[in-house]
């Protein structure tokens, strides 16, 4: 079931102003035009483990901090954290709740992803090897032009883009803009500029990801909600509607549109701790869970990944430096299906963190302070 609305748009929303969005992210779908998937014909409730507090303090750049003032600071409406697949504890504050759906941002790039990897498994995409334009029509000699899959799910097709939030000029702007001015996404992938050779430079790009939801479409012959609807959200028991927004075209805002409950979230992040297996159903292939979530190409590693400070890159998935083995779906304004392995431990954070994108800085975005404190409550539960 697809719902239109013309107005309002995120630009009139002003996000990355310093307005507080926490009245919007649980309505986006009411708001915004969008796409149903419902859920599972046989949704499964996420078993109960024994209720366990947060640390109450973690440390970060030196100086001890608190953890309840920080989800506060950062407009936190949804905290949970499974642990062997149970949940050990659930909080909820602002609009957020059990059954309100929340904005992903670009927590749903993963989600791609992994319909990426079932639709390869289907044959429907034949290699990695393949160029995505072969699916996707593009303008020769533009950016994604002979570009192979596996490049661009590691954000490393080579086109020319500036992800800067609080830069009204910046490519991710333009791309917003045209979702909802009545243009088409597949026109201003087709025409984008390159920058640098594919496979060379892993540059954090949404655009990519609107290609990858273009090739799953076009591969498959399915809309990308219609694709999940069967492919995840029916295998994997999701109890609640998902929404995913649409452009004026009707095609699925890919790189952040996503809507879905905190408990539905933690789903995929459950399937790929639990390499692609969800109740003893094979949903994704081990050797795509595996390659998603490993820094696969040098210039993929931690402190290599233009401007991401200690985060690697996998498919469509973070990777944090370190050995423990973790990774994370991230998403602006703090929103976080975050995953160790080593300690069995699924954590989701959805947030309207109100400074984020005010400025490029970590005193406003507080992305290393999430993963630090992700870290903190992971440890205290294991």
């Amino acid at each position: 079931m697809t719902s239109y609305r013309t107005t309002p748009t995120l630009r009139d929303l002003a996000v990355f102003t310093g307005r507080p969005q926490h009245r919007n992210f649980c309505r986006m779908a009411e708001m915004l035009p969008s796409r149903t998937m419902a859920p599972s014909s046989r949704p499964s409730a996420l078993p109960e483990g024994e209720p366990s507090g947060l640390p109450p303090t973690y440390r970060f750049e030196g100086t001890t901090r608190s953890t309840r003032a920080f989800l506060s600071d950062t407009d936190t409406a949804a905290l949970l954290v499974l642990v062997d697949g149970r949940v050990r504890h659930e909080h909820y504050a602002l609009t957020g709740g059990p059954d309100v759906p929340w904005m992903s941002m670009s927590v749903a790039k993963s989600f791609v992803s992994a319909l990426v990897g079932i639709a390869l498994d289907e044959g429907h995409i034949p290699s990695l090897d393949a160029a995505v334009s072969d699916f996707v029509p593009v303008r020769p000699g533009s950016a994604y032009d002979g570009v192979c899959v596996r490049d661009v799910l590691r954000m490393s097709s080579g086109a020319r883009w500036t992800e800067e939030y609080s830069d009204p000029r910046s490519e991710v702007f333009r791309l917003v803009q045209e979702s909802e001015s009545g243009g088409s996404l597949a026109e201003f992938v087709a025409s984008m500029e390159r920058a640098y050779e594919p496979g060379t430079v892993c540059r954090y790009n949404s655009a990519d990801t609107v290609v990858l939801g273009l090739l799953v479409s076009r591969a498959t012959g399915r809309g990308l909600a219609d694709y999940m609807r069967e492919k995840l959200c029916e295998p994997l028991g999701m109890v609640s509607p998902g929404h995913w927004l649409v452009d004026s075209r009707g095609i699925e805002l890919a790189y952040y549109g996503l809507n879905l409950t905190a408990r539905d979230y933690a789903r995929l992040g459950e399937l790929y701790r639990n390499g692609g297996v969800w109740q003893g159903i094979r949903v994704l292939p081990a050797q795509w869970v595996t390659d998603s979530v490993t820094v696969g190409a040098p210039h993929c590693e931690p402190g290599r990944v233009l401007g991401q400070g200690p985060l690697g890159y996998g498919y469509q998935w973070w990777i944090p430096e370190g050995d423990r083995g973790e990774f994370s779906a991230i998403g602006v304004y703090n929103q976080y299906v975050y995953v160790d392995p080593a300690g069995a431990t699924t954590i989701v954070k959805l947030s309207a963190n109100r400074t984020f994108g005010t400025s490029p800085d970590e005193a406003t975005n507080r992305e290393r302070e999430t993963l630090t404190l992700l870290r903190a409550i992971a440890a205290h539960h294991t």
